[in-house]
């Protein structure tokens, strides 16, 4: 028969759970004060009543996109693109990479096709290089969905497209590349 052993705490982890009434309020008080001080985060309150929009700090419609993005690419370019490809549902738009990526989107007038649209800001500079834009068709046939190249012009039409209304942005700024 093997002796039970009974395992022995040592003695820094025992402790006395006895705690004196004066104690409990004192140590009361001292946590409702941390956690008081821990929600105010120094917040001015009158700001609690103006919501803000703090992802955008500065209307670039409103601007012509003069200020510049801050991951380096043109934002006459970038407001030139939001603005040609709004017609589109966009499933992400990343100013930061210069990246918009466009949903599915059906012509009213062609329900049996869809087009995807992918375009990458690739410069601080307003030219065509920096702009690289890839177009994806698909052709409905039964109950699938099948990939199908798109027409010879239909990228250029839409770069020429991005690239006419960057530079109107400019223009409208002044001719200012900030």
């Amino acid at each position: 028969m093997t002796p039970r052993l009974q395992p022995i705490a040592p003695r820094s982890v025992r402790w006395n759970a006895k705690i004196r009434p004066g104690h409990a309020v004192r140590l009361a008080s001292m946590l409702g004060l941390v956690l008081l001080s821990a929600c105010g985060g120094g917040r001015d309150p009158d700001s609690l009543t103006q919501p803000r929009n703090h992802l955008m700090g500065v209307d670039r419609g409103a601007t012509g996109g003069d200020d510049q993005l801050q991951g380096g690419v043109n934002a006459y370019l970038w407001r030139g693109a939001i603005d040609t490809l709004s017609f589109m549902p966009f499933a992400s738009a990343d100013a930061v990479g210069g990246v918009i990526l466009t949903d599915w989107y059906q012509p009213p007038s062609s329900p049996g096709e869809r087009f995807k649209i992918a375009t990458y800001i690739l410069d601080r500079r307003l030219r065509s290089d920096a702009l690289r834009v890839s177009v994806f068709r698909q052709v409905k046939q039964g109950n699938e969905w099948v990939d199908t190249p798109v027409a010879a012009n239909t990228t250029s039409d839409i770069t020429t497209r991005i690239l006419a209304r960057a530079r109107q942005l400019r223009a409208d700024n002044g001719n200012r590349d900030k």
